[in-house]
């Protein structure tokens, strides 16, 4: 499991559901052929899978810190780099999306209606790129309804809140704030 997606991970558990990390579904799609018809099966991996009796919840991560960050010409499939629009085909592509929340409802026993698709996004490339994001994000319909955008701030705001627990949980993440708590190089968020 990535880093980012260890934090996405309790993010998820503290809403009650189980994790299951780096999950392939398969999807036939038609190949590029011109000169006759052929499908071909590609596997397409959820990066984190959350379970409660009432839902499933397939999370794509993408953390992009240090780097430029989640551009909403990637997300949108709005940019003419098919490496950088396929980054995103989860979210981007019709064709992709619903044969993986239908194969996901199917796999665990869910109806389509309970399956929620989330992006967590660890850095946007700007503020309009988030908004941009946010705003077609909930444009889109699949499973439960529209894709669910989380950022940074959503993500630590709560592994802070399950750090601060007097419980001990051996949790490589949670131990790592608690050691920076401890050592006062934990600083209170922005805005705060």
């Amino acid at each position: 499991m990535e880093a980012f997606e260890s934090f996405v991970a309790l993010a998820l558990e503290d809403e009650g559901l189980v994790v299951s990390e780096s999950v392939k579904f398969p999807v036939r799609l038609p190949t590029r052929r011109r000169d006759y018809a052929q499908d071909q099966t590609h596997g397409y991996e959820v990066d984190l899978v959350g379970a409660c009796a009432e839902r499933l919840v397939l999370a794509s991560v993408k953390s992009f810190l240090g780097s430029d960050g989640v551009a909403a010409a990637h997300v949108m499939a709005e940019t003419a780099n098919e490496t950088l629009r396929r980054r995103y085909s989860l979210l981007n592509r019709p064709e992709v999306r619903g044969p993986v929340v239908r194969a996901a409802a199917r796999r665990y026993g869910y109806r389509t209606s309970q399956v929620e698709l989330r992006l967590y996004v660890g850095r946007f490339a700007t503020s309009a790129d988030e908004e941009k994001v946010r705003a077609w994000a909930r444009s889109q319909r699949v499973g439960a309804g529209s894709i669910a955008v989380h950022g940074l701030a959503d993500v630590v705001g709560v592994v802070r809140r399950m750090a601060a627990s007097r419980t001990y949980r051996d949790n490589p993440v949670l131990v790592t704030m608690k050691v920076l708590e401890a050592a006062g190089m934990l600083c209170e968020p922005r805005g705060a």
